[in-house]
C-alpha cells in the first residue's frame, strides 16, 4: 500500500462496508483519481463517497450522485466538510447535466458489464466529456473453458470452499471495451478453444479486468467483478472446442446464452 494512501473512517450501508474492505480496489482507484486534476468532477454512483473523497483536493468542483437514499445519507455525512463536494441523491438518467467536466468518474462495474448499468450511464453521460477522461477507462473480458464439480451460473467467491474447478483450455479474449465512445450493449463472439489433453468440458469461466486508466489493470478482486461462471448444461470431451456466447450489457444474467458450434 502507498505511504500517500488514506481510507477514512465512513459511515456505511452493509455492502459498501465490504467494498472499503477490498483495499486493492481502493488503491488502484486511489492512484487514478489522486493523479488527475480539474474544474469539474461528475462521480457518477458515489456509494459511500470514497472516490469523491480521494478527488477532493484535486478538483475546484465535484458533482457526486448517488440514487439509492440510505446511501446518499452515508455519503453526504461522509463529505460533508468538504465546501467544493455537492452529494445529490437523484436518478442520474433523470439529473439535468448542465457543465462538462474535466472527468467523470463512473464505477458501475460488474463482470463482463452484464449486470450493471455502465454502460447504459457512459452512453448517456459521454457529450459532457471535455476530453478522454473516465475513470476506469474501460474493461478487459476473457473466456477460459473449465470443469466444474457442480457447473452454475455462480460468482467465485474467494471466502467459498465448495466451487470445485479446474481450468482445461487456453484462454480467449472476448472484447475490450473503452468507455470514451456510445458502446453498442449486444455481445456475440464466436471462440475457439484449445482444450488440453482432451479434457471434460462443462462450464465458462468469464474474467473481467478493469482498465483504470492508461497505466492500471486492476482485478479481479473480491468486490470488483469477481469471475463469472457460465454452464454448458452438458459435458464434453474434446481437443478442440468452439462456442458463440452472447449477452446483453446492462441487461442481466438471465440474457446469457451459449451455443456449442
Amino acid at each position: 500500500m502507498t505511504s500517500e494512501f488514506n481510507k477514512p473512517n465512513f459511515k456505511t450501508t452493509p455492502y459498501h462496508y465490504n467494498l472499503l474492505k477490498d483495499n486493492e480496489r481502493l488503491i488502484a482507484f486511489y492512484e487514478a483519481i489522486s493523479s488527475v486534476k480539474g474544474d469539474l468532477l461528475y462521480d457518477l454512483g458515489t456509494g459511500s463517497g470514497i472516490l469523491s473523497y480521494f478527488a477532493k483536493d484535486n478538483f475546484k468542483k465535484i458533482i457526486a450522485i448517488e440514487n439509492n437514499y440510505n446511501t446518499y445519507e452515508c455519503a453526504k455525512e461522509n463529505l460533508k466538510e468538504f465546501n467544493n463536494i455537492t452529494v445529490i441523491n437523484e436518478d442520474i438518467f433523470a439529473f439535468k447535466f448542465k457543465e462538462n467536466a474535466d472527468y467523470i468518474i463512473c464505477e458501475m462495474l460488474d463482470t463482463g458489464l452484464i449486470d450493471e448499468e455502465q454502460i447504459f450511464v457512459i452512453n448517456k453521460l459521454i457529450r459532457y466529456l471535455k476530453n478522454y477522461t473516465i475513470i476506469p477507462r474501460g474493461v478487459i473480458n476473457i473466456l477460459e473453458p473449465v470443469y466444474m464439480m457442480n457447473p452454475a451460473l455462480v460468482y467465485e467467491d474467494v471466502d467459498d470452499n465448495y466451487l470445485s474447478y479446474k481450468v482445461v483450455g487456453d484462454y480467449e479474449v472476448v472484447n475490450i471495451i473503452y468507455f470514451n465512445y456510445k458502446i453498442k450493449k449486444e455481445v456475440s463472439k464466436e471462440i475457439k478453444f484449445n482444450i488440453f489433453n482432451k479434457s471434460k468440458i462443462n462450464a465458462l469461466k468469464l474474467t473481467t479486468f478493469t482498465l483504470i486508466n492508461e497505466d492500471i489493470i486492476c482485478g479481479p478482486t473480491p468486490m470488483l467483478n469477481p469471475p463469472l461462471f457460465i454452464p454448458l448444461n452438458m459435458e464434453l470431451n474434446t481437443d478442440k472446442l468452439r462456442i458463440k456466447l452472447s449477452y446483453v450489457m446492462g441487461g442481466g444474467l438471465d440474457t446469457i446464452k451459449t451455443e456449442i458450434k
